[in-house]
């Protein structure tokens, strides 16, 4: 970003962000380093820097100057400009978000969602990765990050309807469930986008994607812009209601399931009209309900916990569940809510300069699958599967990535629901 910084601003942003449960987060820490030998960047770096509590200094400063217990004391030291400008890649670059860190953390803080708080203050003062920046304002221009215009994903889903020779609703006038896409997929990934049109069809949902709101992903939130992450809210929510939804699944996305299914009431300002499944969460309930059963699938394959959807979104079990059908699962250490980020989570794929540090993080991922005995590596989100493609071909290395939506696709047992 250009703008010149901002200190004032920068500073009213902070007060704002910790003037309720965050001043209690600032209070708590201990200053102990626990969260230093979690933490994937640190782990990957050995720089101290990396460590997450470190991260939040400016944000504490601003903190005990504003509104701490003794700041009336006027002893505490100014929020500088240095600070922020020092800080802003430590805010950005590593972090993900990903919560590892308040796992072991004896007081409990929940450094991510401070990590989202802090965000907001850097883009006040001007500052934030130009790259990550311009995502979200794409975000609010083009309808999506990758540019996924109206125009681009009624053509896309003619592509792949006729292609693949399957049912994908779009603008159906009234459904059960609006089904939301991340433009990583359809951009990248295509072929997932026809293993959820499949997959719901074979199982009879009453579905459709809508024109009005269809980009799950929501970079205004990652971003620190919380005007674009209400508008990304808002879209859907208009989306739904016009369709009578009552149901909205996220795709293979993380971030998107975490932001909409525990932010999007606060950020909406009010209830949202409607429940928020992940997709291994919808399609874990279609199989309890006998509406989708799955061939066995071969190969020795391990699973990749999403951050936002296992540890912060409670669904790792869903997914396992869904994991009975591959005949050689193996679990890798640790697992479930403590399995290792993929590292470009929490908008950190987007910002460019970070990839040589996603590079050295992605090392610990292919050690755990190596532990495993595993040819392939499945995950259920399509930004850790970006990530994860990426820094495969950078260290040439050779085992599979595997969505498992994609896997579970080819897998139906009955006939899918094709078209006419």
């Amino acid at each position: 970003m250009n703008a010149p910084v901002d200190i004032n601003k920068a500073s009213a942003k902070f007060l704002q962000v910790t003037a309720e449960h965050l001043a209690v987060y600032m209070e708590a820490c201990v200053r102990c380093g626990l969260c230093a030998e979690v933490c994937h960047f640190h782990q990957a770096s050995g720089d101290p820097r990396h460590t997450p509590a470190y991260k939040l200094v400016p944000m504490t400063k601003a903190y005990r100057r504003q509104s701490g217990p003794f700041a009336w004391l006027g002893l505490a030291p100014k929020l500088t400009e240095k600070d922020l400008t020092e800080w802003e890649e430590l805010l950005f670059d590593t972090c993900n978000m990903c919560g590892r860190c308040t796992i072991v953390c004896p007081m409990g803080i929940d450094i991510a969602s401070m990590t989202a708080a802090a965000r907001q203050a850097f883009v006040a003062a001007g500052l934030g990765p130009e790259d990550l920046e311009q995502s979200a304002q794409n975000s609010l221009d083009h309808g999506s990050p990758l540019g996924l215009t109206v125009d681009k994903l009624e053509e896309r889903i003619d592509w792949l309807a006729d292609d693949y020779e399957v049912d994908i609703p779009l603008d159906k006038g009234k459904a059960e469930v609006l089904l939301t896409i991340s433009s990583i997929e359809m951009m990248k990934y295509p072929d997932s986008v026809v293993a959820m049109a499949k997959l719901f069809n074979a199982a009879g949902v009453d579905w459709t994607f809508s024109t009005k709101g269809y980009e799950a992903t929501n970079f205004g939130y990652l971003a620190g812009r919380a005007d674009i992450a209400k508008a990304m809210v808002e879209r859907i929510v208009a989306a739904a209601e016009e369709t009578g939804a009552k149901t909205v699944v996220i795709p293979e996305c993380g971030h998107a399931y975490g932001v909409l299914r525990w932010g999007g009431g606060n950020i909406h300002g009010k209830p949202l009209p409607f429940e928020v499944w992940h997709i291994t969460e919808y399609l874990a309930k279609l199989k309890r309900e006998g509406k989708l059963k799955f061939k066995p699938i071969d190969g020795k394959v391990t699973y990749h916990d999403p951050c936002q959807v296992s540890r912060r979104g409670g669904a790792k079990d869903d997914a396992r569940y869904l994991l009975e059908s591959f005949k050689e699962f193996r679990e890798m250490e640790p697992t479930g809510n403590y399995n290792w980020c993929c590292g470009g989570g929490g908008g950190v794929q987007a910002i460019q300069r970070s990839a040589e540090i996603r590079y050295k993080v992605f090392r610990i991922k292919m050690d755990q699958v190596e532990k495993a005995g595993a040819d392939a590596l499945v995950s259920s989100c399509a930004n850790c599967r970006l990530t994860m493609d990426e820094s495969k071909a950078h260290w040439k290395w050779d085992h599979d990535l595997v969505s498992i939506v994609e896997a579970l696709a080819d897998a139906i047992d009955g006939p899918a629901a094709a078209k006419d």
